[in-house]
């Protein structure tokens, strides 16, 4: 599952707190630093005086090819200088050190420590040569429709190929996290690029924002994927409404979660030819996680003995957050079964992991329960999409990049067949892609934080996987 990047689209919402003017400035400049997650992460913050005695800020993730997002707060108060996130719920906390440097705290559920210096570079903007630029072979129109019973409104793309129709026809459905129609991150848009290779093929395409985000209304942060199978479901009913559109080849094509909601969808839709899995899950959710867990830990440079003891641990907290509400009591309790946990485990690889001390426990336990509490995260980790595979009766495409450290290939892949054997589809493929990441980039170092640094969007080695299974199986 697509994760929750550290830094994302922020709200701009400036708040600040009285300080004198001369100790605000000692804060004001440029600062970088790099938390270490995913391989490494660069964070920049710029800092200025927001012309009322206070400062304001803004932030770069130049690895994921972000910059200038605004921050919600920035304040100093008894020495110590705080940059809030609230949409990310996510802070920045720290002590001036001389005058070149931040020596503080990012935290996001877990918590990081962060120093940044002094930095005057300008950020490196990554090139992004398969973005598709105008004027298109094709009519792409921005449209807007609604769901009166859900009291939702959406805002999408629809591109439709020259010439006369209907053709078939294809509904993208986003992966987890807030995503636009262009399902944007780090700098790229994969629902843009395959939006016009699939277009270019003589597929009607339709890409469309998630509830709460661009111009689709609704709120992101309370709802399932339960909810988000319904926005897709409101989706393909306007994709059919349409007279380009041929009713009887009419598909979905999810990525990650949307890989998840599309089964959900088409389990119990007549109305559906087929659908496509980009590392759509096969396998129970809490287990892909635990496997997402240990995959990142053992890119790291963790043991093996390690990893085997963090999951372990892993998956007890999880079975326990996941059984009660109580939202004071399930810290403790979780922060129990780690000191627990910890005195059955190895010293060394206690050390190994940074949990040998009685407050990484608490962190740990107190970051956990937070993510893990969530309306959406219960949902999620607790789902299994076997029975909705099993329930299929339409073509499907499934596929998996085999450099996936978040939807591992191997065991995915091989859930997904199983179930399908056990379906009434007649045609399927379940395929691995060698040395391709999550976001199907063509990956050299395969960590999260290459994706923003890679040029390619998506593999022309996967757009032409997918075409020629849509011509074989669907024209």
């Amino acid at each position: 599952m697509k994760i929750k990047y550290l830094i994302s689209a922020i709200a701009s919402l400036i708040f600040s707190l009285a300080a004198s003017a001369q100790s605000l400035a000692n804060y004001q400049g440029s600062w970088q630093g790099t938390l270490n997650v995913a391989g490494g992460l660069k964070i920049v913050f710029h800092i200025k005086d927001n012309g009322n005695n206070g400062l304001t800020a803004t932030a770069d993730s130049p690895d994921q090819s972000a910059f200038g997002l605004k921050c919600d707060t920035t304040w100093v108060a008894a020495g110590l200088l705080t940059i809030e996130m609230r949409q990310m719920n996510a802070s920045f906390t720290a002590k001036l050190v001389g005058d070149s440097a931040l020596d503080g705290t990012f935290k996001q559920g877990a918590e990081l420590p962060l120093v940044l210096k002094r930095a005057g570079a300008a950020p490196v903007v990554r090139k992004r040569p398969q973005e598709p630029q105008p004027p298109f072979p094709y009519k792409s129109e921005e449209v807007e429709y609604d769901n009166t019973s859900l009291g939702l409104h959406y805002g999408a793309t629809i591109t439709i190929p020259p010439g006369k129709g209907p053709f078939p026809a294809v509904l993208l459905i986003t992966g987890s996290g807030p995503q636009n129609r262009d399902e944007e991150i780090m700098g790229h848009k994969p629902f843009a690029v395959l939006a016009d290779a699939l277009t270019r093929n003589g597929f009607v395409v339709l890409r469309v924002d998630d509830r709460g985000i661009g111009k689709s209304s609704g709120q992101f942060k309370d709802a399932t994927s339960a909810d988000f199978a319904d926005d897709a479901r409101t989706s393909l009913q306007y994709l059919l409404s349409r007279p380009e559109v041929n009713k009887k080849k009419t598909g979905l094509i999810g990525h990650s979660e949307g890989g998840m909601i599309a089964p959900m969808v088409a389990a119990s839709s007549k109305d559906i030819d087929f659908i496509v899995l980009l590392a759509g899950p096969g396998i129970r959710i809490d287990s892909l996680m635990a496997e997402q867990n240990a995959a990142i830990l053992r890119q790291a440079g963790i043991t093996t003995h390690a990893i085997d003891a963090y999951i372990t641990m892993y998956k007890s907290a999880c079975k326990a957050i996941l059984s009660t509400n109580d939202s004071t009591a399930t810290p403790i309790k979780v922060k129990g079964l780690i000191d627990q946990w910890a005195k059955n485990t190895d010293p060394a690889i206690l050390t190994e992991l940074g949990l040998n001390a009685a407050e990484s426990h608490e962190k740990i336990a107190n970051g956990m329960v937070k993510e893990l509490q969530g309306k959406w995260y219960r949902y999620f980790l607790a789902f299994d999409p076997a029975p909705y595979l099993k329930a299929l009766h339409c073509k499907v495409l499934a596929l998996n990049g085999g450099e996936d450290i978040q939807v591992v290939a191997s065991s995915n892949l091989t859930g997904i067949e199983s179930a399908l054997k056990k379906s009434k589809s007649k045609i399927y493929t379940v395929k691995e892609l060698p040395g391709l990441n999550h976001l199907f980039q063509t990956c050299k170092a395969c960590t999260v934080a290459e994706y923003g640094q890679l040029e390619e969007t998506f593999s022309p080695v996967a757009l032409e996987e997918i075409n020629n299974w849509l011509n074989k199986n669907v024209k």
